[in-house]
């Protein structure tokens, strides 16, 4: 607990240093990231962030130190060029994108390991650290890279305020931008130019290989838990920022791990919590609902098929047992009976000594089903002129699935019909 109060307390001037770097380059690259994660393009952030090394030795050696400042731009102009001859050799040849980015992304790696190497046997002492620069370290982080991730960060929350209706636009309907006369080509250079000052900003404290993480990562975290992208972007934003302070603040209690690798596994446990846990778009939500249909499908066809019983014996209220429903339809045999006895508790059936029938309103449901079904079959052989014997499957599939506003529109349009193909009646209440 006192390294707790000791490190949120930020009186030590290192891990200020840390934490404000921390969550100004993952805050600020997951709002820029959010826009490259919406418009596809998840593994640009991964070329990019693999062809600034390049830009980095090279800036190393025409310097001769290690300068924040000059480091960046270095970076910055290989990223951008990474970007620029990926969309290129992408435009101008037969090869897609994602081979170009995974050629444009080895041979710039391939280039700066070279570099990487030529100057660490350079003996030039300066140079001792710089290959840290591979997976970063946030605990090296001094004054002179607060004020440029500072300046950079800014220039990133700045642009996306300015443009965010326009980066909205051309991430997801760039036809539709182009014909409302935005200038797409130049918003979209604007747009890359920003996501490699995002990567660019962050490769000292994560490092190239981790850094393409911390650009898509919140975003997609972020995707689950909203469809409103201006929520997603804000949400982005908190995960990237609180991965970067837990991964600091982990770093701290247990100094023999690094800050940028836990940065990484943070944001991608909220990722995963995320693809699992939430509401809607999670993979809980997804099987849960699945296992709701399934069981609302199953109950309202035992209701069909007792209503379907009652039609042939004019008498909807007679009780019936699991074989007389059997010979009516196919049903496992579990399912069924689970089924019946779900009926019971909701109020749609009745039973008495092992015999079912119906309350009043379970028979009106299996009549709605089958008025449903009767409806769309119709539907299809007047309207998609399919042949009646071939639309039962599919008016099995769809009664399930129709709301009562279609209800009332097929009705509609149908004008209040009597008979389906088959010339059985369409039940109305």
């Amino acid at each position: 607990m006192d390294t707790f109060f000791e490190f949120f307390s930020f009186a030590d001037p290192n891990i200020r240093y840390v934490v404000i770097g921390s969550l100004l380059l993952t805050g600020s690259s997951a709002i820029v990231g959010s826009f490259t994660f919406l418009k596809k393009k998840a593994l640009v952030g991964d070329a990019v962030a693999h062809s600034v090394l390049p830009g980095v030795c090279l800036s190393f050696i025409l310097y001769g130190e290690k300068n924040p400042i000059i480091l960046i731009l270095g970076a910055f102009a290989t990223g951008w060029l990474s970007l620029i001859l990926i969309d290129i050799i992408s435009s101008s040849s037969k090869i897609k994108e994602d081979t170009a980015i995974g050629l444009i992304l080895s041979v710039f790696f391939g280039i700066g390991i070279f570099m990487l190497t030529i100057i660490q046997k350079s003996g030039n002492a300066a140079q001792t650290g710089l290959d840290q620069i591979l997976f970063g370290k946030a605990a090296s982080l001094v004054g002179n890279d607060l004020i440029a991730f500072a300046v950079i960060a800014a220039i990133l929350i700045v642009s996306v305020w300015f443009f965010f209706k326009e980066f909205t636009l051309l991430a997801f309907d760039e036809d539709f931008a182009s014909t409302i006369g935005l200038p797409v080509r130049g918003i979209e250079l604007l747009l890359t130019t920003l996501t490699v000052l995002a990567v660019v900003i962050g490769i000292q404290a994560v490092g190239v290989v981790l850094m393409a993480a911390m650009l898509i990562t919140p975003a997609a975290a972020a995707r689950f838990w909203t469809e409103k992208i201006t929520t997603m972007v804000w949400l982005a934003a908190i995960f990237g920022a609180f991965s970067g302070l837990a991964g600091a603040y982990i770093s701290y209690v247990a100094p023999s791990m690094p800050t940028g690798p836990w940065i990484v596994v943070v944001i991608s446990t909220i990722a995963f919590v995320s693809f699992f846990m939430a509401p809607k778009r999670g993979i809980l939500y997804r099987l849960n609902n699945q296992r709701r249909i399934k069981k609302q499908i199953n109950d309202e066809n035992i209701l069909k098929a007792l209503y379907q019983l009652g039609e042939e014996e004019k008498n909807f209220f007679e009780k019936r047992t699991m074989a007389e429903i059997l010979t009516k339809r196919k049903f496992v045999p579990a399912a069924l009976k689970t089924g019946l006895r779900r009926l019971k508790r909701e109020g749609y059936l009745k039973n008495q000594n092992g015999y079912w029938s119906f309350t009043k309103a379970g028979k009106h449901k299996g009549q709605r089903t089958v008025k449903l079904h009767r409806l769309w079959e119709l539907y299809l052989t007047q309207y998609l002129h399919i042949a009646p014997d071939h639309v039962h499957d599919d008016a099995d599939t769809i009664e399930h699935i129709l709301t009562p506003e279609l209800e009332a529109r097929l009705e509609k349009l149908l004008n209040y019909p009597t008979l389906d193909p088959h010339q059985s009646e369409i039940p109305y209440r």
